[in-house]
């Protein structure tokens, strides 16, 4: 069975347009009723959402839907999405639901569903949910409502867990922290817990007017952030995208710590004390080649995933991996969570930082990168490159002039109508012209 909603995050696209729309997730929130029931009378449904405007529709919607299929929604209003991947076992949900575009402009919104054990649902298991919409059972009305109930306390529950993932009695006083919210979920919580464990905390971009998520703050403009560290001689900053499941860092220069260096200060930190199972480390193939060679050398092996943190998740899992995640700054410490958490994992640097007195600077330079160029090309609509001839063309001798020194990786984007380019090798400037040439075929023939 194919998936026509779902993509590699969920469904996503701009709110208001199919399949964004308050009519759609409702139908989905009754196919979801039927998909989690798994023979209970009344399953449970436990839903997030981020700080955008078209939030609040549809998460009515969804919760209706849900009701409507006969179950029990309970709305735990804006939260980080790993809350919900915690909160699910908590309160003995059958599903989790987030509603969110996670980096993308407030423009748009998405939905992705949750197992019963926190995690993302697989490739078959959304197919299955969509095949369900337009089934006949889904179609008729079930013979009891369901109910829809605020849960305000949600956002207490997954405070205490995230200060729980750190051993008792540790303490972040006398440290100074930037916070950039980006305007969006973490604003409920990265503050708060950062105080709570006694560090003074700065806080930018944390007044969402639901139009402002991600907008000239946060992960994806990480620049303010960097500006207030060196300004205000912090010793570390932290700034997370929308719904705050990936964190970036700078250190206490200023200077950009990306999920690369925190996976990997973090990894030789396990693995010095005996806790990183069979020295394994999960990363994707964007992550930086310089990062792998270096971890390599010190005996810790990566291994490559598909672009997803789903991807990262199901090769740790096969591979018997704690550690894995993304350069974006999406981290999965598998011991404390099925998902990445950009507040977890700002709190797994900062306890490595703690109990090694060290500066994060030099935690996080425990490596050279290797030049790589990301160019991502807006597209009207996707095809299949390799039956581009000049594109595949520009790709083929890119590959040649790299004499096997480097990487060319092209790729679609899962959660936005573009193509991603990168290329990787030890020559800057002829690593910036071959990304340049590969993505201006790709705009000429597609734009």
């Amino acid at each position: 069975m194919k998936r026509h909603l779902f993509g590699t995050d969920g469904v996503r696209g701009r709110a208001g347009l199919e399949p964004v729309t308050p009519e759609t997730f409702f139908r989905l929130g009754r196919a979801a009723a039927l998909f989690f029931a798994r023979g209970r009378p009344r399953p449970r449904l436990l839903i997030a959402r981020d700080t955008r405007e078209s939030g609040r529709a549809l998460d009515n919607a969804l919760a209706a839907g849900f009701a409507a299929g006969g179950g029990e929604a309970l709305k735990a209003g804006v939260l980080p999405t790993p809350a919900i991947a915690v909160l699910t076992r908590r309160y003995r949900a059958q599903a989790g639901a987030v509603l969110s575009a996670s980096h993308n402009p407030y423009e748009d919104n998405g939905l992705k569903f949750f197992s019963p054990a926190g995690e993302k649902l697989t490739d078959a298991e959304e197919a299955e949910l969509e095949g369900l919409l337009d089934s006949p059972t889904a179609q008729r009305a079930h013979p009891v409502l369901g109910a829809v109930r605020d849960l305000p306390e949600a956002v207490g529950a997954y405070r205490a867990f995230c200060r729980g993932t750190l051993p008792k009695g540790f303490s972040l006083k006398g440290m100074r922290l930037v916070v950039d919210c980006g305007h969006g979920a973490s604003g409920v919580s990265t503050p708060a817990v950062l105080r709570d464990l006694g560090a003074t905390v700065h806080v930018l971009h944390d007044a969402p007017d639901g139009r402002n998520i991600n907008r000239g703050g946060g992960s994806t403009h990480p620049g303010p952030m960097l500006k207030a560290v060196r300004r205000l001689r912090a010793h570390a900053g932290l700034a997370h995208d929308g719904d705050a499941d990936r964190v970036l860092m700078a250190d206490e220069s200023g200077r950009l710590v990306d999920g690369d260096r925190m996976m990997g200060l973090c990894a030789l930190h396990l693995a010095a004390h005996g806790s990183l199972p069979k020295r394994l480390l999960v990363a994707t193939v964007m992550s930086n080649l310089g990062f792998e060679q270096a971890l390599e050398r010190r005996g810790i092996t990566v291994l490559r995933a598909p672009v997803g943190d789903r991807y990262v998740l199901a090769m740790m899992k096969e591979r018997g991996a704690a550690l894995g995640g993304e350069q974006s700054g999406h981290v999965i410490f598998r011991r404390l969570l099925p998902t990445g958490d950009g507040l977890v994992t700002a709190l797994q640097v900062l306890s490595v930082m703690r109990r090694e007195r060290k500066a994060l600077g030099a935690l996080a330079g425990f490596f050279e990168e290797v030049p790589q160029v990301l160019v991502n090309v807006p597209v009207a609509r996707r095809a299949d490159l390799a039956a581009i001839e000049p594109v595949a063309a520009a790709i083929a001798a890119a590959e040649l002039e790299l004499e096997g020194q480097g990487r060319v990786l092209v790729r679609w984007s899962g959660t936005e109508p573009k193509a991603r380019v990168m290329v990787e090798g030890r020559d800057a400037p002829r690593v910036d012209r071959l990304a340049h040439a590969i993505a201006r075929e790709i705009h000429r023939a597609l734009a």
